[in-house]
């Protein structure tokens, strides 16, 4: 990647953590945005996460979790030891991460926010989240992801 990069790939090269970033180039606006971005990348769908802002009891939240499936707020809620979750507006994510919406990575976020990483992660070698910024997505170890980013983790996706 040319010049600085983002704050999450900045992030991972001052820890020396192996990743690789893929570009890719699908409208921010499509429909099935996520299994677009997998389909263009040439990956399994299974592989590649969105992150999401939710509250759990107020507390901003981040959520990782496949694009093939949708966040279960009640399963978000329980492995943040909450009671309830709902999903951040927009800006307030945008505000609190740092980052745009298609772009919001779970890593280098200005503020860091407790987050909950989907099990399902673990069962592959390399994962694939948002590197920062819409077109750019980052290939890493779901073990490097979970301690960069403290994260719990936790079945949250619905099919």
């Amino acid at each position: 990647m040319t010049g600085r990069g983002t704050p999450a790939t900045v992030l991972l090269a001052k820890r020396g953590v192996t990743h690789r970033t893929h570009p890719y180039d699908v409208p921010a606006d499509a429909p099935n945005y996520g299994a677009l971005v997998a389909s263009v990348l040439g990956v399994a769908p299974a592989r590649v996460f969105k992150t999401l802002v939710a509250e759990v009891d107020g507390v901003l939240t981040v959520a990782v979790v496949p694009v093939t499936g949708a966040l279960d707020l009640k399963a978000l809620a329980a492995a943040a030891d909450g009671k309830r979750a709902t999903l951040a507006e927009r800006a307030t994510a945008e505000r609190v991460t740092g980052y745009v919406r298609g772009g919001i990575s779970p890593l280098g976020q200005r503020k860091r926010l407790p987050t909950v990483l989907d099990a399902s992660a673990l069962d592959h070698p390399t994962v694939y989240v948002s590197a920062g910024r819409r077109g750019l997505q980052v290939e890493l170890d779901p073990a490097d992801l979970v301690t960069l980013t403290g994260a719990r983790t936790a079945r949250l996706a619905t099919a």
